[in-house]
């Protein structure tokens, strides 16, 4: 009879069961998150915008028989024509040529940084959230230091330590920039890990990595991919505020905030200097905008319909 009763009220181990449920849950909601992203004309358009900005900065450099670094003294300033589509710079090297290599060097910092601040916030905002008491404090604590400190001290360190380059600028954005990402997902762990499901999980002995890969991170991904496709616009901007003041990419080298800082100082007499690359910064980072608010509302609950 006892065994009879044991067998009726043994707790059954759900944890191999609910996997299946979990991931067609799962593959239901990004289907519809892809449903409604698509119905969404404007971020269509910005993603299609990046798409061929990404297809010319592979093969725009090759479109032409100049090279971005190649000085021709015997060609300077000439203005847009049938030879050089965007004109040439002070030292006959041609813009077009400068506009795509340019855009092969931002982009990738920018994408690059972007990831690197995702990862990190993730992690640090898990653990965070996650353990609550002292660490929780802990760890706020030294975020908070570290938005007291301004960027521009930051990037002043690593140039002096690495010195100037792409590899200095994405360190710059990647280990002081995840700061608001791990706040985003820290708040979304001390929300989640109070729900049902969450507790029913720790009670079914789940470890905290299980924890955190099969409940936490599914539910924290689409708020972390909206704020990393912000990310990507900030250090497009980023990047192009630093090679202005001096402090991103050193020539020969160039990228779309070197040409900005060179079309500034020949702006009254040559104004397509500064121009053409405003004009590919400014519809990059309006894309970025339009696929985040796209996102934003394609993984929004209170939007579906």
């Amino acid at each position: 009879m006892n065994n009879h009763k044991q067998q009726l009220f043994t707790p059954l181990d759900r944890s191999e069961k609910a996997g299946p449920i979990l991931e067609t849950e799962t593959i239901a909601f990004w289907s519809d998150v892809w449903r409604r992203f698509r119905s969404n004309k404007p971020a269509l358009i910005g993603i299609i915008i990046l798409v061929l900005f990404v297809i010319f900065a592979i093969i725009g450099p090759s479109m032409v028989s100049y090279q971005y670094d190649k000085v021709d003294l015997l060609s300077t300033y000439e203005k847009p024509s049938s030879e050089h589509w965007f004109g040439t710079d002070a030292l006959g090297r041609d813009i077009w040529c400068r506009i795509w290599v340019g855009a092969r060097v931002s982009l990738f910092i920018a994408i690059v940084s972007a990831l690197s601040q995702m990862v990190i916030g993730i992690i640090i905002g898990s653990i965070s959230g996650l353990s609550g008491g002292k660490v929780d404090m802990i760890i706020m604590r030294f975020v908070d230091i570290l938005i007291a400190i301004p960027f521009l001290i930051w990037v002043s360190l690593f140039m002096m330590v690495l010195g100037p380059g792409m590899l200095s600028i994405i360190l710059a954005f990647s280990l002081t920039q995840w700061k608001g990402m791990a706040r985003l997902v820290r708040g979304e762990v001390l929300r989640l890990k109070e729900t049902e499901f969450a507790i029913a999980a720790k009670t079914m002995g789940a470890s905290t990595w299980r924890l955190i890969r099969k409940h936490i991170f599914p539910n924290v991904l689409p708020l972390v991919i909206v704020s990393a496709t912000f990310q990507v616009t900030n250090a497009i901007f980023g990047e192009a505020f630093l090679s202005y003041i001096g402090l991103g990419i050193q020539p020969p080298m160039t990228s779309w905030g070197r040409l900005v800082a060179s079309g500034i100082a020949e702006m009254r007499s040559f104004s397509y200097m500064l121009f053409f690359p405003a004009v590919f910064i400014s519809l990059t980072m309006l894309s970025l905008q339009l696929i985040g608010d796209g996102l934003r509302d394609a993984t929004d609950p209170k939007m579906r319909q």
